[in-house]
Formats: C-alpha cells, structure tokens, sequence
C-alpha cells in the first residue's frame, strides 16, 4: 500500500540487505498493471490466499484477495477486481465494495470492514511485498 513501504535499498541498516531481499517478494512490474487497473497474484510458496494489487498513476494498492466477509476471493474471473468505472473494488461473491485506497468496504455486508492491506514498496520498476504476504 503507498504509505506502507518497505525499507529502500541504500538506506541506513544495508548490513541487512541480504536479509531485506530474501523476505521479499517480487510481484511484477508496475508497467504490467495498467494505470487504473487491477491484477491478480498467486499466494505465496505454502499458502492458500493470493494478492491483488491496482495501480493509479504511480501509486500500487495492494491487498490480501479475501473478502472480509466470508474469506471467498474477490475477482469475477482471474484479476478482475473493479468496478466497470474503476473507482471500487468488488467482491465478485456478493457485490460488496470497497475503496481503492484504503480497502474499506463501504456497501454491502461487511460495511465498515476492510480488507488486508499488505506494505508494497515500487523499486526499480518491480511492486515488492512482504514474502508471507498473505499467509
């Protein structure tokens, strides 16, 4: 999620790089996500439940693919996660919706719960997330 980074290669701590870049994982490249688009991912290596990440301009949401409702996923088929407009993300079990920028739901049975947000950080034109992001 903007805002939630992760440490940036270079900064102070790099002792740790080796750790930094092994406990992260590389989802794809921004470029791949049209702007106001939406993808969907895999879980990660021995989980069950994947990510979806939508991109605005320069900035990448990411979040845990389950409805906060029932854990169902939330794309109607593969990586389709929006609204026809764009501007929500839809749970394709029960039609609630929810904010892009923040995840919360703002119509439908888990009004007022939001889904998982997970840290995303864009570097060198690659989205990178937390390696258990989702477990």
């Amino acid at each position: 999620m903007e805002g939630a980074a992760l440490p940036a290669a270079g900064t102070e701590g790099r002792l740790m790089a080796g750790l930094f870049e092994a406990d992260t994982r590389a989802l794809c490249r921004a470029e791949d996500i049209p702007d106001g688009g939406s993808k969907g991912f895999p879980a990660a290596p021995g989980g069950f439940t994947g990510l979806m990440a939508i991109r605005r301009g320069n900035a990448v949401h990411v979040y845990v693919n389950a409805c906060p409702h029932i854990g169902t996923p939330l794309d109607w088929v593969p990586g389709r996660f929006l609204s026809l407009d764009g501007q929500h993300i839809i749970c394709a079990t029960h039609g609630a919706e929810f904010t892009v920028e923040t995840g919360l739901c703002v119509k439908g049975p888990c009004r007022g719960d939001s889904l998982e947000a997970v840290a995303a950080e864009v570097r060198d034109g690659m989205i990178h997330v937390p390696a258990d992001a989702g477990l």
